[in-house]
């Protein structure tokens, strides 16, 4: 069974930055795609960011564009998050997800999903 670990989350001050990381095991599939969703308290979970695990396409949402950046790391079975220029609306669990087929990776649809991370901006 796959398994989806998110870590790196925290408390950081408005402007600030911060890594998370989601380590990936158990695959029998190989990878198409990793994710990162969030939720904040009273509000649907949204997309964040994607990544294509062949050829490295990358997609974000609006709101995180030019602040945040996904990446992967094959050899460890792990896709990171760096979060810059962090603003308190940033606040929410981030979540982790993965897809071993084909998908608009901007949906909720992913397979896998990891038990999140908490992340809080302060003013």
């Amino acid at each position: 069974q796959v398994q989806l670990v998110e870590s790196g989350g925290g408390l950081v001050q408005a402007g600030g930055s911060l890594r998370l990381s989601c380590a990936a095991s158990g695959y029998t599939f190989s990878t198409y795609a990793m994710g990162w969703f969030r939720q904040a308290p009273g509000k649907e979970r949204e997309f964040v960011a994607a990544i294509i695990w062949r050829g490295g396409s990358t997609y974000y949402a609006d709101s995180v564009k030019g602040r945040f950046t996904i990446s992967r790391d094959n050899a460890k079975n792990t896709v990171y998050l760096q979060m810059n220029s962090l603003k308190p609306e940033d606040t929410a669990v981030y979540y982790c997800a993965a897809a071993s087929r084909w998908l608009d990776v901007t949906t909720d649809a992913y397979r896998y999903w990891g038990q999140g991370t908490q992340v809080t901006v302060s003013s």
